[in-house]
């Protein structure tokens, strides 16, 4: 793949038909639409969620999203990071989730938080990222968080 054909750029209401083709395409943390509307999370409660606390970035590919991310400004999480099958370890995904943390952290959060599974790669992908293990939760997913990095002019 060659990245300059890829563009990045924030994510707009109209990119959930792409984003939701990517979610439901993973094979790690797979989810079927009528699980995830259970949980309350559907195309238009994302849509929604871009004009009011979240913002997602999209990762292209001759007019394809092949990643995205979301980040919650009101809960200071990420709420998403997934990239499409074969699209995998090119940094599509770093890129992606240092978007959501910058915005994060220009947004004045201290600490960021995701959950995720802690079999899954996406678990040793986040502590090679300096994520660090804050608990357990009820359904198995372990809690990460990273705290705001020190600035040149805090550590001196």
């Amino acid at each position: 793949m060659n990245t300059e054909t890829i563009t990045f750029r924030e994510a707009t209401a109209a990119d959930m038909p792409g984003i939701s083709t990517v979610r439901l395409s993973v094979k790690e943390n797979a989810a079927m639409p009528e699980s995830l509307a259970r949980r309350g999370i559907t195309n238009e409660s994302v849509a929604a969620s871009f004009a009011a606390a979240s913002k997602g970035w999209v990762a292209e590919r001759d007019g394809e999203i092949i990643a995205f991310s979301i980040a919650d400004r009101r809960s200071r999480s990420i709420f998403a990071l997934f990239v499409l099958p074969g699209h995998e370890g090119r940094g599509l995904g770093t890129r992606l989730l240092k978007y959501a943390e910058e915005w994060l952290w220009d947004d004045g959060a201290e600490r960021l938080w995701l959950t995720t599974d802690p079999q899954s790669r996406a678990a040793r992908y986040y502590e090679r990222r300096g994520w660090i293990i804050a608990g357990a939760l009820p359904n198995g997913e372990r809690r990460y968080e990273l705290v705001r990095p020190q600035s040149i002019e805090e550590r001196e």
